[in-house]
């Protein structure tokens, strides 16, 4: 990419191979160009990802300067990070990886003049915050070390764009359900999983309980917000980090019945995972997005019908038929 010629945008997306990574690298080259995308992972998954691609370790400060200098980057998606149950798992590495990253990111923007997008997630609340109809403006005590990271993650954007002027922005995501990438030690990975072993076992042992209800997001929405939030006027943007955003309030049994409906027969049993649910248990049922609404116009375009019916249609062919197992 060094180099390269011509006018736009220059973008360099870190931890590209993950699962927003997966899809929004193609969603940003189809939009700019692909020679307008630097893709960034520290393994090297440019036989996926496709060119151009660099490995590229994001806690080095020294490197990330000097990739964001040497290529001319304008914008930065930093997706780099350890999500909640590998957080848990190993919360030395975490707050390394998810804090010294986008510090070195922070800095590298605020010496390149790049503005930059950071997401943060509804890990960033705990058990003191409201449950229901979480506020955008509300308590943050997360008992995770991910939710920690999260929280001042938020903050230091936050700072960042206050003291040096750095045009920073970010989403709280919830849950995300891909097709395309395989899941990445997230709690609220049990609703790719279902996915996938509904195609190639017919059955499922979900490791929440049945009523566990959190707010998911289907991937090509949760694409399509950090876009639209990076595209949206700053002069409207009262919050800029961390906006709620919503889709689907779903529950393990409310998935099973819809995956039920398309693949006939399959069958979920629960095996509660507590570690995993005391995790779930400490995060929203259902944040309030009127924020983002009214901010950049945030609207989700799928409900969990329209969801399920495209993962299936887009795993059916790569599954394994349950009668030639």
């Amino acid at each position: 990419m060094t180099g390269a010629g011509g006018a736009g945008p220059r973008v360099l997306v870190t931890g590209a191979g993950g699962q927003i990574g997966s899809e929004l690298v193609p969603a940003l080259r189809a939009q700019l160009g692909d020679g307008r995308v630097l893709a960034t992972d520290v393994k090297d998954v440019e036989t996926r990802l496709g060119a151009p691609f660099l490995v590229l370790d994001s806690t080095d400060g020294g490197a990330v300067a000097d990739t964001v200098r040497s290529n001319g980057i304008d914008t930065i998606y930093h997706l780099a990070a350890l999500l909640s149950v590998t957080a848990e798992e190993r919360p030395q590495a975490a707050y390394s990886v998810n804090l010294g990253s986008l510090v070195a990111v922070l800095e590298a923007a605020r010496e390149a003049g790049a503005r930059v997008f950071a997401p943060s997630s509804i890990a960033a609340f705990g058990p003191g915050t409201p449950r229901e109809g979480t506020p955008q403006d509300t308590i943050q005590r997360p008992t995770t070390m991910y939710g920690v990271t999260k929280v001042a993650g938020e903050l230091l954007c936050d700072y960042y764009h206050r003291k040096f002027e750095v045009d920073t922005r970010g989403i709280r995501y919830p849950g995300l359900v891909s097709h395309v990438a395989e899941p990445g030690g997230g709690t609220t990975d049990y609703a790719v999983d279902m996915f996938h072993a509904a195609l190639s076992d017919g059955r499922y042992r979900c490791y929440l309980r049945p009523d566990t209800q959190l707010d998911m997001m289907y991937m090509p929405d949760a694409v399509r917000a950090a876009q639209e939030l990076m595209h949206a006027d700053p002069a409207r943007l009262r919050h800029r980090n961390a906006f709620n955003v919503s889709a689907i309030r779903l529950t393990p049994a409310r998935l099973a019945t819809e995956i039920r409906a398309l693949v006939p027969g399959f069958e979920v049993e629960y095996d509660v995972d507590e570690g995993r649910q005391a995790i779930a248990d400490s995060w929203p049922r259902a944040v309030d997005d009127s924020a983002a609404c009214s901010e950049w116009g945030w609207r989700a375009r799928y409900d969990l019908t329209a969801m399920a019916r495209e993962m299936i249609a887009h795993l059916s062919a790569r599954a394994q038929p349950v009668g030639e197992r």
